[in-house]
C-alpha cells in the first residue's frame, strides 16, 4: 500500500466488485474487514482461493472467499483477483480491473491439470543461465484465426496460429471433380543409416502466398513474374531443396534453396508480408554427410542464410536434435516461436529491420528458451507444430503430453496426458461456449512398452478446454502397432466451418488393419460418430476442408495409395479421386480453386478443384 498506493487501490476494488467475495486475512499487513461468514450455509456453495507470498520482507497472505454465487461467477472473480494480486506482488503491474473474468474462464476449473499437481518440471534460461522471475510486459496477444496473414495468403502450416485453416479463399466448385494441371519432377536422398526419403513428406504443406509489388522487386524472382499478379508456391521437401514456383502453372519463380538434407515439416513465411523463410530440418545425413539438424531462418531478398539454432543444444535435456515444428510470429511483437524435439520452446526476438526501399532485410534475436520434463513419461520433445490463443501457446509431446504455456511468464498454466506420442498438431476453436482444443494421438509407446509387439491398441482423440484442461470428451479406436510406420492419430484434424459446423474430422492410421485407415466425422459436443469413410490404405496426410461462397464443405484427403479425395464434407460420400503414383505424406495447401501437394513419386502437382 505503500509503495503503490494506486495499484493497492485498483486492487482492493477489483476484490470489492463481486459483493459476495470477502478479503479475509491481511493484505500487505493491513487487517481486513472481518466477514460475516461462519462456514457453508446449507444449501449454498462456497469457493475459495488462498495464496502465501515469499519476499525478503513480511511475508503475505491473501485469501479469497466467495459463497452463495454461481459457480462462473465466484471462479471467474476468484481467477482474475487471483492473477492480479499475482501480477502485483511480484511485477508491480496495477490490476486492469474493466477485463471480464466470464469472457475468460469457462465455469470449473480442472485441479488435476494444474501443473504443481502432477510434478511438472519446467525452467527459462536466458544466456544459459536460470531465470526465476521472467515476466515479458508487451501486450502478446495474437489474432483470431482469419488475422494472421491477413491478405497475404497461406503462410504457415495450417494457415494460422489456431492451425485450422489449409486453405486460402473460397472454391467456385461446379463439377466435383480433381484435375492434375501441372506437375514437376524433384529428388530423393538415400542416407547413411540406409534411410530412403523420396520427394515429400509428413507434414509437407506448402506455403502459398501472394507478394506485394513492392517487395516482389526486392527479391530474386525471375524477371517474368516481377510486376504481375502470380502467388508463389514455397515447398520443403525431402530432396534437401526448398522449391518456388508459380501457383497457375509450375513453373519455377526462382531457383531452389539448397539445403542438402531432408525437410519433413512445413516452412513458414513471415505474415506480414516481408521476405522472411522460416524452416526446419529434420534429418542429419544425407547419402554422404551428416550434419546436425537445424532451424534456419532465410532472406528472400537473395535466399541467403541469416541466422540458425543448432538442434544439439546444450541446454536440451533430450538427445535429439531434430526440427519438424512449423513456428509462429507474434507479428506485433516481432517475436518467432519454434518448439524443438530437444525439448527447448524457443522465443526468439528478432529485431527485424526490413528497409523495403534499399532492397535489404535483417534480424539480430534475442532468445529466451523454455525446457521441461514430461510428468507422464520419459521421453520429451515436440514434433507438432503449436497451436496459440491470445498468449496461451498449446504444445502436445513424444510422451503423450498436451500442455497451455503462458507466452508472458513462460510458465505452463494446465498440462493433460493423452495416452501416447502426439504429433498431430493441436487445434483451437474460439465458440460463444468458451475455447477448445483438439487433438489426438498415435499408438508408439503403447506398443514400445509391450516389447515392440505388432497388434492393437488405443488411439484416443480428445477435446479439451483450452483454459481449464478439462477433458470435454475422448473417443478411442484401435490402431495397429509396428515400430516402423505407426498408426494411430498422424495427420492434424478439420475442425468444421459454415455447413460442417458441428463436426470435427480426423484420420486414423492403421485401423482395420495393419495397411488400413479410417476418416471419421465426429460431433463436436458428444464427440460420437456422425460419419466415417474405411479405406484399403492408412493416411498421415492431414485432411484440408475447403468452401464455397455459399459454405458448402468439401474435404481434400490423402493416403499411402498415392490417391487424393475429394470428399463432401456433410456426408463423407466419394466424389472423385485423382492418382500422384505413390504415397502422399504430405498436406495439401489449397489457394482459391488450386492444391499443391507432394508425393513419394518425387513430384510436385498442381490440382484444380473444379
Amino acid at each position: 500500500e505503500k509503495e503503490n498506493p494506486e495499484g493497492f487501490k485498483a486492487l482492493a476494488d477489483l476484490l470489492k466488485k463481486n459483493t459476495k467475495t470477502r478479503l479475509l486475512a491481511g493484505l500487505a499487513g493491513r487487517e481486513a474487514e472481518p466477514a460475516a461468514i461462519s462456514g457453508n450455509s446449507p444449501g449454498l456453495i462456497s469457493y475459495n482461493d488462498t495464496g502465501i507470498i515469499y519476499s525478503n520482507g513480511p511475508g503475505y497472505a491473501i485469501s479469497i472467499y466467495a459463497e452463495g454465487a454461481l459457480s462462473g461467477e465466484a471462479i471467474g472473480t476468484i481467477s482474475e483477483a487471483s492473477k492480479a494480486v499475482y501480477g502485483f506482488l511480484n511485477y508491480g503491474i496495477i490490476p486492469v480491473c474493466e477485463i471480464s473474468a466470464k469472457a475468460m474462464v469457462p465455469n470449473r476449473i480442472v485441479e488435476s491439470a494444474r501443473p504443481q499437481n502432477i510434478g511438472y518440471f519446467e525452467e527459462i534460461l536466458i544466456d544459459s543461465k536460470i531465470s526465476r522471475d521472467y515476466f515479458d510486459t508487451s501486450e502478446i496477444s495474437f489474432p483470431s484465426s482469419p488475422g494472421y496473414a491477413e491478405g497475404f495468403g497461406l503462410s504457415t502450416f495450417r494457415g494460422n496460429n489456431y492451425r485450422d485453416g489449409g486453405a486460402w479463399g473460397t472454391v467456385d466448385v461446379r463439377e466435383e471433380k480433381l484435375e492434375i494441371i501441372w506437375e514437376f519432377n524433384i529428388g530423393s536422398i538415400s542416407t547413411q543409416s540406409g534411410g530412403y526419403w523420396p520427394g515429400v513428406g509428413w507434414t509437407g504443406q506448402p506455403s502459398i502466398v501472394d507478394w506485394s509489388p513492392e517487395v516482389e522487386k526486392t527479391m530474386n524472382i525471375k524477371e517474368k513474374f516481377v510486376g504481375t499478379d502470380f502467388k508463389e508456391v514455397i515447398y520443403a521437401t525431402l530432396d534437401g531443396n526448398i522449391y518456388f514456383c508459380d501457383l497457375e502453372t509450375g513453373e519455377w519463380t526462382r531457383n531452389p534453396i539448397h539445403i542438402g538434407y531432408p525437410t519433413k515439416g512445413s516452412v513458414s513465411i513471415d505474415p506480414r508480408g516481408y521476405p522472411l523463410l522460416y524452416t526446419g530440418q529434420g534429418i542429419g545425413e544425407n547419402g554422404t554427410d551428416a550434419l546436425v539438424p537445424a532451424y534456419r531462418i532465410f532472406s528472400l531478398i537473395d535466399q541467403s542464410l541469416l541466422y540458425e539454432i543448432k538442434g544439439n543444444d546444450p541446454d536440451s535435456l533430450r538427445d535429439w536434435p531434430n526440427f519438424d515444428s512449423s513456428g509462429l510470429l507474434d507479428a506485433r511483437n516481432d517475436v518467432f516461436y519454434e518448439a524443438g524435439e530437444n525439448g527447448i520452446i524457443y522465443k526468439m526476438q528478432l529485431n527485424t529491420n526490413f528497409d523495403i526501399g534499399a532492397g535489404n532485410v535483417s534480424i539480430n534475436p534475442e532468445i529466451v528458451k523454455y525446457r521441461y520434463l514430461n510428468p507422464f513419461g520419459e521421453r520429451i520433445g515436440i514434433e507438432s507444430s503449436p497451436a496459440v490463443y491470445r498468449n496461451y501457446m498449446y504444445f502436445t509431446d513424444n510422451n503423450g503430453m498436451v500442455a497451455c504455456l503462458d507466452l508472458k511468464n513462460m510458465r505452463v498454466v494446465w498440462a493433460a496426458g493423452t495416452g501416447d506420442d502426439t504429433d498431430s498438431t493441436p487445434v483451437i476453436e474460439e465458440t460463444s461456449e468458451g475455447v477448445f482444443l483438439y487433438t489426438g494421438n498415435e499408438v508408439d509407446i503403447s506398443g514400445e512398452m509391450n516389447n515392440n509387439a505388432q497388434g492393437e491398441y488405443e488411439a484416443v482423440i480428445s477435446k479439451f478446454n483450452a483454459l481449464t484442461g478439462e477433458l470435454v470428451w475422448a473417443k478411442k479406436y484401435m490402431c495397429h502397432y509396428n515400430s516402423v510406420i505407426n498408426g494411430g492419430v498422424l495427420g492434424t484434424p478439420v475442425v468444421g466451418k459454415h455447413e460442417i459446423d458441428g463436426i470435427v474430422i480426423f484420420p486414423l492410421a492403421k485401423h482395420g488393419g495393419e495397411y488400413n485407415g479410417k476418416l471419421v466425422a465426429l460431433d463436436k459436443e458428444t464427440g460420437e460418430e456422425v460419419w466415417s469413410l474405411d479405406s484399403e490404405s492408412y493416411s498421415w496426410s492431414s485432411p484440408t476442408a475447403v468452401y464455397t461462397p455459399q459454405g458448402k464443405a468439401y474435404i481434400l484427403y490423402c493416403n499411402f495409395a498415392g490417391n487424393i479425395y475429394l470428399i463432401e464434407g456433410k456426408t463423407g460420400r466419394i466424389l472423385d479421386v485423382v492418382s500422384l503414383g505413390a504415397n502422399i505424406e504430405g498436406t495439401p495447401g489449397v489457394y482459391d480453386d488450386i492444391a499443391v501437394v507432394g508425393s513419394y513419386a518425387k513430384k510436385i502437382f498442381g490440382i484444380r478443384i473444379k
